[in-house]
């Protein structure tokens, strides 16, 4: 495949296939930060959809870098890896205090990125999860369960590029899962795209604002005709 020239350019192809993939009812799109809100940006302005932010954030095992014995998600959703767990005979006292830690570090950077504004309500509407990209997909699979918990009518999965095995892994868990692309092999995420330069907090919350001054409150989807 060829790459993405940025997120950007990502969000518009990505939010053509899930025009193409998801019609009827009220929607909202929720982005994974960071990288995730400057696609889910392009996606939720291409549908006319409200933009929000869905925070992740890791449970990294102590000591051991990037393992990660689960993640905790936006709703208080908490994925547990039982075979880290287990298989390093971590601690009850250790989880539970990771988990509190993470859980606050969810509300912190909830309350930064959105400010006095409440969370985007998704009840009874078809919620798309937008990331830059899967690689593992530990964070989806946790913004997922989080999202469950908020009772959405559908919860859809889309993102520009993703690990084939990763993708057919989330298609039992959501009701609808769009990867633009599943190259074999993934290499990374940042393989597929020119630019592929980190966020900033600011750059977060620049997009979310300029999202609600838009108006990008719209419940249906507009047309496009035309490739991004």
């Amino acid at each position: 495949m060829a790459r993405y020239k940025d997120r950007r350019h990502a969000g518009r192809v990505l939010a053509s296939a899930v025009e193409k993939r998801v019609s009827g009812g009220p929607v909202a799109v929720l982005a994974l930060p960071r990288g995730g809100v400057a696609v889910g940006y392009e996606v939720a302005q291409w549908l006319d959809a409200p933009l929000d932010v869905f925070v992740v954030r890791k449970l990294g095992v102590p000591g051991y870098g990037e393992l990660a014995m689960g993640a905790v998600a936006s709703g208080g959703a908490v994925v547990i890896n039982q075979d880290v767990v287990i298989g390093l005979g971590i601690p009850d006292s250790v989880l539970r205090q990771t988990m509190f830690e993470e859980r606050a570090e969810v509300a912190r950077r909830e309350q930064l990125y959105r400010g006095d504004r409440p969370r985007l309500d998704v009840s009874g509407k078809t919620a798309i999860l937008v990331d830059d990209g899967l690689a593992t997909g530990a964070s989806m699979f946790a913004a997922v369960d989080g999202l469950r918990q908020l009772n959405p009518a559908r919860i859809v999965v889309a993102v520009p590029v993703a690990s084939p095995k990763v993708c057919e892994e989330l298609s039992a868990e959501v009701d609808i899962i769009v990867c633009a692309a599943t190259p074999e092999p993934l290499v990374s995420v940042g393989h597929w795209y020119n630019d592929f330069e980190q966020l900033s907090d600011d750059d977060v919350r620049t997009l979310l604002e300029h999202a609600r001054r838009d108006g990008m409150v719209g419940a249906g989807f507009v047309s496009h005709a035309g490739a991004p």
